[in-house]
């Protein structure tokens, strides 16, 4: 069975991106090479934004497609199944997310 996932709030899902490092003389980093730089991925699903507490919602600035780059450390990992193989995706805040990458 395929599941469906629909962020609430602020939060969005995320597919993460691999990144090679390469150096400019070709040498290949290895992901622990720097554990604090921010990493990049694919927004797969967003919530409707954030509740103040009058009951205005504050409509998301990110959009399902966006590639972006966000904290390391802030966003929580999730399986999901997706056409009978488990993929591994994130749900993190909008507030966790750095920029939008054009």
């Amino acid at each position: 069975m395929s599941m469906k996932i629909q962020p609430l709030s602020d939060h969005v899902l995320i597919e993460p991106l691999k990144q090679e490092e390469k150096t400019k003389s070709g040498i290949l980093l290895p992901e622990t090479a720097e554990k604090e730089k921010p990493e990049q991925g694919k927004i797969i699903a967003v919530g409707p934004g954030k509740k103040t507490e009058d009951g205005k919602i504050i409509p998301m600035e990110v959009k399902v497609g966006d590639v972006v780059l966000f904290t390391k450390y802030g966003p929580n990992e999730v399986k999901i199944e997706v056409d009978g193989q488990e993929k591994e995706y994130l749900i993190a805040r909008e507030e966790d997310i750095l920029a939008i990458l054009e």
